[in-house]
């Protein structure tokens, strides 16, 4: 999932890049777009035959970018996973939930239809618990399989009136409008999060032609957990984002929600999340935040019942799956777990490594080895600067389309162009190269 990487991944790497001490981190999700741009077919990997592993049968349930990270490389391994996906389409949250003018789906079917090309069956439209089940599975003679369902179902808020007509979770309306095409959309509509979802709800609500998105977070900015980019580009947009302020209940007339009762905040002392826990202020009356649409986006979840079946697998703290870190194996024998559905909600960059973890580890299970040849070190011989110049270079800044042009879902963020990008590239001080050298010596 190169392409899908460089748009949407949130480069936790650069926050590690040395550059930091000096004076900014390298772009490497800009550099990366700007290198997986140049690429109009998506290269094949290399694909080792193994007729015994391609003999085995080996389920993967869930389509999105762990299950297919999975299949990917087990691919490359030689089997022939069998995907099964609930959705009508393959991609899991990257094609129901994160907006098109972040990731143009032509990247995704691109990449999806790469995977498929190495061996890898897909089915659609085929749920667990619903179509067929771990046990259906075992007895159909799959020697292995990969639960990567992730957390599909939002939190609850917990407060009244949230069954009311006119109340959504974020998931859905993402859902609804990136699988439909169309989705109903308020006139002014309140956000009640801080998180990414909220963030792609609140500019997806815009560009259907919300007249005002409000966003009601009850920590303040710097707690929320969306990206810093997509809370600036969401403002750019007309999203007002109101802190410190937490939902007290939904009010309704006709029959319908025509508002938020919120309550004015502040922080206290430090809970276990890490963050200082929000107090209500007991000397504030509130205010109403006028909503004909309210979208809840504080979390998601997992229906473990629904998944598990009569198969008891172990649950973590959390309430997920519990799952070995490394190999990705559940306390069930053959079972295994990954991405949201064993993690909780997270990114798309650690679906993905659950993905691949899990392959390695479902290739031990059978085999009694590991055969992971990717992860094998090997020398890149590069031509480069091998004493990079260390002077103050400012960082490549992304460039977006003008606000102006926003009320498509036209895609925002605009690659790099050549020049810009060698630059940037040109700015990496080489710690690996620096690092094998020190171990020669």
């Amino acid at each position: 999932f190169a392409s899908v990487c460089a748009r949407v991944c949130f480069h936790a790497c650069e926050s590690k890049c040395r550059r930091c001490n000096l004076d900014e981190p390298v772009s490497i999700r800009g550099v990366k777009r700007f290198m997986v741009d140049q690429e109009t077919k998506p290269q094949m990997p290399e694909v080792r035959a193994n007729a015994e592993n391609a003999k085995r049968k080996i389920a993967i349930v869930g389509g999105g970018p762990s299950g297919l990270t999975c299949a990917y490389f087990l691919a490359r391994l030689g089997y022939k996973p069998v995907v099964f996906e609930a959705a009508p389409k393959a991609g899991g949250m990257l094609v129901q939930t994160i907006p098109i003018y972040r990731l143009p789906r032509v990247e995704l079917e691109k990449e999806i239809k790469m995977i498929e090309s190495m061996g890898v069956t897909i089915h659609c439209n085929k749920a667990l618990g619903k179509d067929f089940t771990l046990e259906s599975l075992k007895a159909e003679g799959y020697e292995a399989i990969y639960l990567a369902v992730g957390a599909p179902k939002g939190a609850k808020l917990g407060i009244p009136g949230e069954e009311i007509p006119g109340v959504y979770d974020a998931l859905q309306f993402l859902r609804d409008f990136n699988m439909n095409g169309s989705t109903k959309v308020g006139k002014k509509v309140a956000i009640i999060g801080g998180g990414n979802a909220a963030c792609d709800a609140a500019r997806t609500a815009k560009r259907l032609g919300a007249e005002s998105v409000t966003m009601l977070y009850r920590r303040t900015r710097a707690e929320m957990t969306a990206y810093a980019e997509e809370i600036e580009e969401a403002e750019k947009e007309g999203v007002i984002i109101k802190t410190l302020v937490a939902p007290q209940e939904i009010l309704a007339s006709g029959g319908k929600a025509v508002g938020v009762k919120c309550q004015h905040m502040f922080l206290g002392e430090y809970d276990r999340s890490g963050r200082r826990r929000p107090v209500a202020r007991d000397d504030d009356e509130g205010f109403i935040e006028e909503a004909d649409m309210v979208i809840a986006a504080i979390g998601q979840a997992l229906d473990t019942k629904e998944i598990c079946g009569a198969t008891a697998l172990k649950l973590n703290r959390w309430n997920y799956l519990w799952a070995d870190a490394v190999s990705g194996k559940t306390s069930e024998d053959g079972i295994f777990a990954g991405g949201d559905a064993a993690e909780g909600p997270s990114s798309v960059v650690e679906a993905i490594g659950a993905g691949e973890r899990a392959a390695v580890g479902m290739d031990a299970y059978l085999t009694g080895e590991e055969h992971a040849y990717w992860r094998e070190t090997c020398q890149v011989d590069t031509a480069f600067d091998a004493d990079a110049d260390p002077n103050m270079t400012p960082r490549a800044k992304m460039q977006t389309i003008d606000v102006s042009k926003r009320a498509s879902f036209e895609e925002v963020e605009l690659a790099l162009s050549e020049d810009v990008a060698v630059c940037e590239a040109r700015r990496c001080l080489r710690c690996d190269y620096r690092e094998e050298a020190c171990a020669a010596k």
